[in-house]
């Protein structure tokens, strides 16, 4: 056990971000401070109850990124907040074996080297991976506890862990078993270079600029009218494969043309015309090529219509034995140019056009992907399941479609259940086999003559096989599975099945999952399926669906772009020679690093300043608008670090206002606490405080994480540090003796709630103020007990609506705005903060209980009441409950030229920004983010030209 020493922390240093939270976390886990199961509040809301959350497991390649640290903040502030209320609270953290990318990282290591894995044979390379792998593998957990993410670590996972490989094995021979995993030739996404199968989360589709063929196919019964027929395509080199071309059968031009057939030049094949609604009757000839083996539109057809499939690129993307013998073995575009060269020459080549297409490339290696007729091993999503299961005569993707309907999972932002019910009401059979060598090996073998025997292990194998009269040799299937099913298995894996356990009966379902987007179909909608299939339980109750961080221009971070930011260089900050090397790492086109370079050295010259992890949390928290994407803004950290630093000097003003002072003995959260014996001050902040717990607590049920965060910065900078901590001084300075213990009271009561309800969100630097401001309040920390006391553990602020005192809502409120009122008089005047003046004063109830805050807060020395305001020219200020006046002499002439020069000035910002706005071709050009500065400094003229005319108006 260790024991938090406070006297580490002197609040008299300036707040230091690095210095503070780099040892708390060791003390947190040293302690099993989120171990599930203990220090479970037994006398808050969600006492008796459980509340289970798991990490969306990271690649064990990678690093954190901007989008593990938005996730890891919204996952952290549940859970924190849950345990705070009572909940037995498991954070389950884990990492994926990430199949493509780690094979891929440890293949370049060999390269590196002059070694190839098919050098070293499969169990050779494996070890290495998993010497990479044990390593490494921990970096992006060390980073993930630098964010303050309170996971059980008792728990942690890995995806090739024994226990989830056992999960993995029972879930693919019980699918196989049922019929529901089956093995066939279709159509997959195909990387060359990879050589695997990839899913189509894997495959990036970007606009290029291309080319468009225009081929002629010669009829094979012409007439004087048409000799052929013009197809237009992309991909000349996959004609070698055409069984048909196709015509849209309400098209006039070639109804007369169906059912015959065209020479496919180069080739000593003829192939039918056939007609088909897919044909775009407006776009190139309105006649395209049919190519069933290389194109999933295409395969489509070619189903309907029964058509043979002819594939004529091998697996590494050269032309096959399929193709004539001249082509065969060349590169698919070396063989292009030869093609269309062929083509030219026999009169066959129309015409070639420039033309814009979607491309899809491999997201690892960026080459072109090839739709590759395949064997692979597939789930049935549409096939019902056989008796004996638990949602028999329904298939996978209907059980998964009506928890969502019936409400048992529940989408948050809802609109997302549209897109969920879309891809699973078009869903295809799902290929879940890769050729790669790391990942979950298939547990299928093969007899000699191709019989199949799926099982647990090569013994149960071989039993079956002798079960079926077979008695040679067994071959294992050398193709993984795809990281997805592993991962869509994790709710139930991680909690011990297939076998029983106190987890499993626990803690499943989840009680919320925290995820983007863009994997709602890959991972989100194949747990609910998996999870329903094999245990008849939805694998967590509620799916947050967050939007993207994107960089301050509104891109997509990635390595690529070199516009990614480290979330560890934001939390300890980083100098800029090392941000540039990071940000230009592994790149191969030097201009495109040099750019990088220019970009990183212009946008920060410094580096990037240490922030701290709450700084960061806090902005990640105020960026979760329900489903949005946001533009991240380096001076947001800023502004939320020195939100920590204004806590940080206010938790110093209160303790030394407080410590080894009198203090009223009762909390004010007591129920022995009267209401009754504090001072209007004291009652507003409390009721303030009472409505801004409520409003906190609605956040969390909403998951509305941007008005929880917004919430906390309003009270603590506006209400509390701003307004009360100025009004206590008052009361401590000028007040009674006998009543300022009861001030003191509620200075350290209030900030102390304070820091527990920011806890979920900021846990560092509230963990380190409460273990000092506890110690004074004495309310809540038993300095008898041995063990240490986190704030983590405590009971999370529940709103007391007796505590709430409208009147004193309502009187402070004129206060301040008659403060407010005075401060703007002096503003329009440009008088010095510092100067203090006398004030005219018309009131319509006696308030001369709040001339003390008066005086103070808006610098006025003498305070007149009159029965109306004089008429002197002075600036004056009408509210609901007062009139105001300053008592100054005014020069009215020389006023009013200083005040329609300012109006002039506006008038003329206003019309340049308005100009620009109207000019179309400005706003056509300009990045969205100028056209709103100019917007922005429309409204912002326009509102100080309103306010200086009414100053006007009544100087005059």
């Amino acid at each position: 056990m260790s024991h938090f020493d406070t006297d580490k922390f002197d609040l008299n240093k300036p707040y230091s971000p690095y210095s503070l939270e780099s040892n708390i976390y060791h003390l947190w886990e040293s302690n099993n401070a989120f171990v599930a199961g203990q220090y479970v509040q037994t006398d808050s809301p969600l006492s008796g109850e459980t509340f289970t959350i798991q990490f969306p497991p990271p690649n064990v390649t990678g690093f954190l990124h901007m989008g593990h640290a938005f996730n890891n903040t919204i996952m952290d502030g549940l859970a924190r907040y849950y345990r705070m209320n009572g909940s037995d609270t498991v954070f389950i953290p884990g990492s994926d074996h990430a199949g493509i990318a780690t094979q891929i990282v440890v293949e370049r290591q060999l390269d590196a080297e002059g070694i190839s894995r098919h050098d070293l044979g499969r169990e050779k390379f494996l070890e290495k991976v998993w010497e990479w792998k044990n390593l490494s593998g921990g970096t992006i957990h060390k980073q993930v506890r630098r964010l303050g993410s309170s996971a059980d670590w008792s728990r942690e996972y890995f995806t090739m862990d024994d226990q989830m490989s056992c999960g993995v094995v029972e879930a693919f021979v019980k699918l196989y078993e049922q019929g529901l995993i089956y093995r066939g030739k279709r159509l997959v996404n195909w990387d060359p270079v990879l050589g695997t199968a990839i899913s189509d989360l894997e495959v990036e589709s970007t606009e290029e600029d291309g080319s468009m063929w225009y081929i002629r196919y010669p009829l094979v019964e012409p007439t004087e009218e048409r000799k052929y027929l013009v197809v237009a395509t992309t991909r000349p080199e996959t004609m070698l494969g055409d069984v048909a071309v196709m015509v849209h059968p309400e098209d006039e031009r070639f109804k007369g043309l169906i059912g015959k057939a065209v020479a496919l030049p180069l080739t000593n094949r003829q192939i039918p015309i056939i007609a088909d609604e897919y044909v775009d009757m407006e776009f190139g000839t309105g006649v395209v090529k049919v190519t069933p083996a290389h194109d999933f539109n295409d395969n489509a057809v070619g189903q309907r219509h029964g058509l043979e499939q002819i594939n004529v690129l091998t697996l590494d993307a050269k032309i096959n034995e399929n193709a004539p013998s001249q082509y065969v073995g060349l590169d698919r575009f070396e063989a292009r140019k030869r093609i269309v060269a062929d083509l030219e020459a026999q009169g066959l080549l129309e015409e070639i056009k420039p033309h814009k297409l979607m491309v899809p490339r491999g997201d690892r290696t960026k080459t072109i992907i090839e739709p590759m007729l395949t064997d692979q091993w597939y789930v049935a999503m549409t096939k019902p399941a056989p008796d004996g299961t638990f949602n028999p005569g329904k298939s996978i993707s209907d059980v998964a479609l009506e928890v969502v309907k019936n409400g048992d999972i529940k989408f948050y932002p809802e609109n997302w259940t549209t897109t969920y019910n879309q891809w699973l009401e078009n869903i295809q059979d799902w290929c879940i086999s890769r050729q790669l060598w790391w990942g979950h090996q298939i547990p299928a073998w093969y007899g000699e003559n191709g019989e199949i025997f799926v099982a647990r292990n090569e013994a149960e194998a071989k039993e079956k096989a002798t079960s079926a009269g077979y008695s040679g040799s067994l071959k294992r299937d050398e193709d993984v599975l795809d990281t997805w099913f592993s991962s869509a298995l994790v709710p139930f894996t991680t909690m011990g099945w297939p076998e029983p356990s106190e987890d499993y009966e626990k803690y499943l379902p989840s009680s919320v999952l925290v995820t983007g987007f863009d994997i709602i179909f890959f991972w989100v909608a194949r747990m609910i399926m998996m999870s329903m299939h094999l245990t008849g339980q939805i694998p967590f109750k509620v799916v947050y669906v967050h939007g993207l961080i994107l960089d301050a221009h509104g891109q997509k971070m990635s390595k690529s772009k070199g516009n990614t930011l480290d979330p560890v260089d934001l939390i300890d900050g980083v100098d800029l020679e090392t941000l540039v090397k990071k940000r230009t790492q592994g790149l191969m086109n030097p201009k495109q690093a040099s750019k990088i370079e220019k970009d990183t050295r212009k946008d920060y010259p410094n580096g990037i300043s240490s922030y701290g992890a709450d700084a960061l949390r806090f902005t990640m928290a105020t960026y979760a608008t329900l489903g949005r994407n946001m533009n991240f803004d380096l001076k947001r950290c800023e502004g939320y670090r020195n939100f920590c630093n204004k806590l940080w000097n206010a938790t110093r003003f209160v303790l030394m206002n407080v410590e080894g002072k009198p203090i009223y003995e009762t909390s004010i959260f007591s129920p022995d606490f009267d209401p009754k014996d504090i001072r209007i001050v004291d009652q507003w902040i409390i009721s303030e405080f009472q409505i801004f717990v409520s409003e906190i607590r609605k956040g969390f049920e909403e998951y509305r994480f941007d008005n929880i965060a917004n919430n906390i910065y309003r009270f603590v900078w506006d209400e509390f540090c701003d307004w009360y901590l100025e009004l206590s001084k008052i009361l401590l300075n000028t007040g009674d003796e006998d009543e300022q213990p009861i001030t003191r009271r509620v200075l350290i009561d209030i900030l102390e709630g304070i820091l527990r309800v920011a806890h979920p969100i900021i846990p560092f630097i509230t963990e380190t103020l409460w273990q000092k401001v506890s110690k004074v309040s004495g309310s809540y920390f038993n300095t008898e007990n041995t063990e240490p006391v986190f704030l983590c553990h405590q009971a999370y602020p529940l709103p007391k609506e007796y505590l709430i005192d409208e009147d004193a809502m309502v009187e402070v409120k004129e206060i301040k705005a008659t403060i407010e009122a005075i401060r703007a008089l002096r503003g329009e005047m440009q008088i010095s903060p510092a100067q203090k003046i006398d004030l005219y004063l018309v009131q319509s109830y006696d308030m001369a209980d709040y001339f003390p805050y008066i005086k103070a807060l808006a610098k006025v020395e003498n305070i007149e009441i009159v029965d109306a305001l004089p008429d002197i020219g002075a600036p004056s200020q009408i509210l609901t409950h007062c009139s105001l006046m300053l008592n100054v002499k005014v020069d009215i002439e020389a006023e009013t030229a200083r005040l329609n020069k300012e109006i002039a000035n506006m008038t003329k910002e206003i019309e340049k920004a308005q100009n620009k706005l109207n000019n179309p071709n400005f706003v056509e050009k300009a990045p969205e983010q100028v056209i709103e500065q100019e917007k922005s400094r429309v409204a912002h003229f326009t509102d100080l030209l309103i306010k200086v005319k009414e100053q006007l108006s009544r100087l005059k």
